[in-house]
């Protein structure tokens, strides 16, 4: 945006939302402009509550989850089942799974997946608490949840040869038809993953 047109305090605040995901420059000047519209109602609680959350939100040091305590409320939970890790890529996933409300035992966040083109290797994830976790006296199974990318499956893969002396049931998520789902419209690496995990009837 144009220095003449606004002072610098609103083009860094157009910069610093449009470094959010899913937003473009367009975006994050609309975005920008309906929070000045709505200081009072908006922009001051909002301003509020990110300056809380930036000072109390922690990352739980057992299962990596964000929450303003750690260990984290989920950890914490006595209703779960305390068998049982579901493993994920990050935060959002485990979110996606809590609102799907399908998981009954604790987490567990990587914090990513391998990738050597990115630099990204086993140091980089958090992978010394999940070794740890996997061989305590509680766990009896550990659920891979990854994304089904090409990175997911080396990381599921990894994973599985290094809980190998682990005495945990390692399982993975099903890939294939959605529910609802028309064969017409998936794509043939949806379809092959359908087959490849079909199940007898």
């Amino acid at each position: 945006m144009s220095k003449n047109v606004t002072g610098p305090e609103i083009a860094e605040l157009i910069q610093l939302i449009g470094k959010l995901p899913g937003l473009g420059p367009r975006s994050a000047r609309r975005a920008a402009l309906h929070l000045l519209q709505k200081k009072d109602q908006l922009m001051r609680p909002l301003a509020k509550a990110m300056t809380e959350a930036a000072e109390k939100i922690v990352e739980c040091s057992n299962c990596g989850n964000i929450d303003t305590i750690s260990p984290c409320a989920i950890c914490q939970d006595e209703r779960r089942d305390k068998s049982m890790i579901c493993l994920v890529e990050t935060v959002g996933d485990l979110w996606a799974l809590e609102r799907a409300e399908v998981i009954k035992g604790q987490y567990h966040v990587l914090g990513g997946t391998l990738s050597p083109l990115d630099g990204v290797g086993p140091d980089d994830l958090n992978l010394t608490t999940l070794v740890e976790r996997a061989n305590g006296d509680e766990i009896s199974e550990i659920l891979i949840a990854l994304n089904a990318t090409v990175e997911g499956q080396s990381t599921a893969h990894y994973i599985t040869d290094l809980l190998e002396d682990a005495n945990v049931k390692i399982s993975r998520l099903a890939h294939g038809v959605p529910v609802g789902g028309e064969l017409d419209y998936l794509d043939e690496g949806t379809l092959a993953a359908a087959i490849k995990s079909r199940k007898q009837l």
